[in-house]
């Protein structure tokens, strides 16, 4: 249902919405938060609105909803990378983990580890980073697949598989190396002889003879357009593994807090990016200037997320920051220039979640002309990561589910921005 066709439907309504409904309303409308807004969704008026209040402290005493200033939002949301504490088996065997990172004041969301053939065991008390989806209808909130194990930095191969009688052998690509790796029977991942695949070291780091391997990835044809960008990074020398203090270094990051901060989590600044990011470094939100004195004006607000708050000047991690320059895409993957910590978890501005960053207001005049500018170290929340196809399209009348509650609050000021700034230049 249209946010439209949600407010005619409930104009009509004598009552006060549910809780369940009031929190369907927020999950679908993240910008339209305020009291008033959802009393004006639920065609509330009058003394009614005393109800509406009570009902809305009582979600926020639960832990369901978090109050800001004059807007609740709901804070139960993990990021899509997040580092993990395993809390071991269930009686039928399922691992099950728990937020090292949770925001919200209700119970913590419960994570289902869904392995696959080639991860290393897991037990109660490992920590590790993982890659989470959000699922509905089950006893879990969500399903994780492991990226690695907290404290562990394993070392990569790539190589052509050469099956044996038991197990096999990989012949690594990388013109200097002198050794081969041999692969257990039972960590082959299924590879077929011949098969470009992705290891990872099985056994001590150190240890006399061939190095034992683990296979996590099969490749297949070594010509395949996915297997040319390994064969690429690993033959050009482009670094996609990570010193170990490196590594440990960014695992004990902890996420900033307000502290020397300015309080931005009530903007809506929504990234922008491809369809396929797993990265999400800046946003944007703008809307009409209220100053008088600037009629028809705007104010533009670009936030980054804050890097410099984890990267600090001769760090291990500045130094391996330094030597690799800056990320290095390709058309399948990404050879990130931090660890995922903290690349695809600490500083990418993931919807729902708090994240630091560093800010510029922007004043525009009517005809696009900047006439002010202030910048913040500030902490936002992102009520959306977007991608170009569908807001271009909520621009040409055709929203979804997602973009539809940002269309006039958002997208729309953004475009309007945008419009003034183009004329500015022409």
């Amino acid at each position: 249902m249209t946010t439209g066709g949600l407010r005619a439907t409930c104009s009509n309504m004598s009552k006060i919405p549910s809780k369940s409904e009031i929190l369907d309303w927020i999950e679908q409308n993240p910008t339209l938060t305020a009291k008033r807004d959802i009393a004006k969704a639920f065609g509330i008026k009058g003394a009614a609105r005393i109800d509406l209040k009570r009902v809305l402290k009582e979600l926020e005493a639960e832990g369901h909803l978090e109050k800001r200033k004059r807007s609740y939002q709901d804070p139960d949301r993990l990021p899509p990378v997040s580092v993990l504490l395993v809390t071991g088996p269930d009686s039928d065997g399922d691992l099950f983990a728990k937020p090292m990172e949770w925001h919200g004041e209700g119970a913590e969301p419960i994570v289902l580890l869904i392995p696959r053939e080639s991860d290393p065991a897991l037990g109660e008390g490992d920590r590790i980073l993982a890659r989470l989806t959000l699922v509905k209808g089950e006893d879990h909130h969500y399903e994780a697949r492991l990226i690695r194990r907290i404290g562990s930095n394993p070392k990569k191969v790539l190589g052509i598989f050469r099956k044996a009688a038991e197990g096999g052998h990989i012949v690594p690509i990388d013109k200097g190396a002198d050794r081969e790796w041999r692969v257990g029977a039972d960590q082959t991942h299924g590879a077929k002889d011949g098969e470009l695949v992705e290891a990872e070291q099985a056994g001590p780091k150190g240890r006399m003879g061939s190095p034992r391997a683990r296979i996590v990835e099969r490749l297949g044809d070594p010509s395949a357009p996915r297997a040319v960008s390994l064969i690429a990074i690993h033959q050009h020398g482009i670094p996609d593994e990570f010193p170990d203090e490196v590594v440990a270094q960014a695992d004990a990051a902890k996420p900033q807090g307000l502290k020397g901060r300015e309080d931005l989590r009530d903007l809506p600044l929504v990234t922008i990016d491809p369809s396929d990011a797993r990265d999400h470094d800046d946003a944007c939100y703008a809307h009409a200037d209220e100053d008088p004195k600037n009629e028809g004006g705007h104010v533009v607000w670009v936030a980054i997320a804050d890097v410099a708050a984890y990267v600090t000047p001769g760090s291990a991690l500045d130094i391996e920051a330094r030597k690799r320059g800056n990320s290095t895409y390709f058309p399948d993957r990404v050879v990130p220039m931090l660890p995922d910590r903290l690349s695809g978890d600490l500083c990418s501005l993931h919807e729902g979640v708090p994240r630091a960053c560093i800010a510029v207001r922007m004043v525009l005049d009517a005809k696009g002309n900047k006439i002010g500018h202030t910048f913040h170290r500030g902490l936002m929340r992102s009520p959306a990561s977007l991608h170009y196809e569908e807001v271009q399209d909520a621009i040409d009348g055709n929203p979804n589910d997602r973009t539809g509650p940002l269309l006039e609050p958002v997208l729309k000021p953004l475009y309007a921005a945008y419009g003034a700034l183009k004329l500015a230049r022409t």
